[in-house]
């Protein structure tokens, strides 16, 4: 059995930092096990995510969702445990000075992990467990792994100060701490996929209803057919996500709840998912974006939405639109992660297809989308209207409530702006001289697209051809035949809507209430030969 012997500190302090990490490793994987028994969103690095996405600046979140789009919530959580790791490190190299400030380090980040579950909106006290357990775990697995660390063999004094260490027992411990840790990881799997099996059968066994007002086929021409162009109805798995949840909650439809309440609701209502489909269901096509979308940006799709009108049920309820004499002008709605979003009720109820939104696509709503029920009011931004995993709908005041993202500097109210977006050729793209097809779509939801315009080098606007119009509420697609000639060039689109407006050239950023500006693709054309 060989000793590691070293004069100087490097090697005792390399084992101090392992063994913080490897504590660390239990400690989540105990939590993770807790989680499991009490919900996802209980977990210590969710919870401690959602925090940080609450608290960091809105500069920064945009610039996230920007530059790493769906993967934003990916790199935030490694981010997390990267953060987490480093700390863990530290407190292993504290222990091995003083045991008890280094395993206080570790436990300390337990209290700090239950202290972020209990801040959740959503959150009861027994969120704080799986961080409480993790902090004892990663403090009881430092404890022991430095002890261990430290104490010399009994063998061998230690000559003129210099540290041995048993490493063969050493590591038999890190070994069995691991193993241990694994085990209890893959158990908190195994078990939070049973937890989430019931939510994933109910939807499996889901049938939607047919709409009782289907929504007419989608018109011939509406999708041109030209490569690279957005297809006019967007796939489910391609429609863009963009919420603050870092775990898609998994709501079981069979247990799933609405509640219509608050002020100037003489009746309020609570349904189950099966009383909402018994309701007349409607079909509509609708666009949606995200207020975050840049100019020319992604972050929108259009899909075939089945519902239940939101107006009849609020009129159901008892609620009158402010024009109507009702003391409400606010429609706060909640979903089960605590996410609140505030949108006018003049507008849901204006006639409008603004609904409570069961299907997509002909199927039933993906767990990423807002299974089982979201909100999708065309003519708003997402983030004053799309409400996904929906609990509760609460009628207040601008007023007196400020939702989510108002709080953090967003308009009160988003009408969506007439936007219109180069989809083909890309940026940069190397293009062969002669006729080019330059294509995208527009959309000016709730009013409609009646022109697009397209521009090279700045030089006269030239109309582009629309492909047929699907109801005001959907994007159009456009093509204009480009004759391209060798070198780099600037190619440019404006939209009008269906008001006679025309989409502004004013560059303006995502806040306070979408971007403005027309969108500009550089390209390069090839030189004949």
């Amino acid at each position: 059995m060989k000793a590691d012997r070293a004069g100087s500190g490097g090697p005792r302090r390399a084992v101090g930092a392992a063994c913080g990490i490897v504590a660390a490793f239990a400690g989540l994987a105990v939590a993770e096990l807790v989680a499991a028994a009490v919900r996802p969103e209980a977990s210590p690095v969710t919870a401690v995510g959602a925090v940080v996405v609450d608290l960091t600046p809105q500069a920064v979140r945009e610039w996230a969702i920007a530059v790493f789009g769906a993967a934003d919530k990916t790199v935030l959580t490694i981010g997390v445990v990267a953060v987490l790791a480093a700390v863990a490190a530290g407190a292993g190299l504290l222990a091995v000075r003083s045991l008890p400030v280094g395993v206080a380090v570790a436990g300390g980040f337990g209290l700090l992990g239950a202290a972020a579950a209990l801040s959740r909106p959503e959150a009861g006290w027994q969120d704080a467990l799986p961080s409480l357990a993790g902090g004892l775990a990663a403090a009881g697995a430092l404890a022991l792994l430095v002890t261990a660390a430290t104490r010399p063999r009994p063998d061998r004094a230690p000559p003129g100060g210099a540290w041995t260490m048993d490493r063969r027992g050493f590591g038999r411990l890190v070994v069995g701490v691991l193993a241990v840790s694994s085990a209890a990881g893959i158990a908190g799997r195994r078990l939070g996929a049973r937890g989430s099996a019931g939510a994933t059968a109910s939807r499996a066994s889901l049938v939607l209803p047919p709409p009782t007002v289907p929504a007419p086929p989608v018109p011939a021409g509406a999708n041109l057919r030209v490569p690279g162009l957005s297809p006019f109805i967007t796939p489910a798995k391609d429609f863009y996500r963009v919420d603050t949840a870092l775990v898609v909650p998994r709501v079981d439809a069979d247990t799933w709840r609405l509640r219509i309440h608050g002020e100037g609701v003489p009746r309020p209502l609570t349904l189950g998912l099966r009383e909402l489909l018994a309701r007349s269901l409607v079909e509509h096509d609708i666009t949606l974006c995200c207020v975050s979308n840049e100019v020319g940006g992604p972050y929108a799709g259009n899909a075939r939405w089945l519902g239940v009108r939101l107006a009849d049920l609020l009129r159901e309820a008892g609620v009158r639109p402010p024009s109507g004499g009702g003391p409400a002008d606010q429609l706060v709605a909640r979903s089960v992660d605590g996410m609140t979003l505030g949108t006018p009720v003049e507008t849901v109820m204006d006639g409008r297809a603004a609904l409570l939104a069961v299907g997509m696509n002909g199927e039933p709503l993906p767990f990423a989308h807002g299974f089982p029920v979201r909100m999708v009011v065309p003519g708003l931004y997402g983030y004053v209207s799309a409400c996904k995993w929906l609990t509760e709908l609460r009628l207040t005041t601008f007023a007196a409530y400020d939702a989510y993202w108002v709080r953090r500097d967003w308009a009160q109210q988003a009408p969506v702006k007439t936007q219109s977006r180069i989809d083909t050729p890309r940026p940069y793209a190397a293009v062969r001289p002669g006729r080019v097809a330059v294509a995208g779509v527009a959309w000016a939801q709730h009013r409609g697209i009646r022109r697009v315009e397209v521009r090279v080098d700045g030089g006269p606007w030239q109309e582009a051809r629309l492909g047929a119009a699907d109801g005001v509420d959907t994007w159009r697609q456009w093509v204009w035949p480009w004759e391209a000639t060798a070198g780099p060039h600037t190619l440019e689109v404006r939209a009008t809507d269906g008001t006679g407006a025309v989409q502004t050239g004013v560059r303006a950023a995502t806040v306070p209430d979408g971007a403005t500006g027309w969108h500009a693709v550089e390209v390069h054309v090839r030189a004949p030969g």
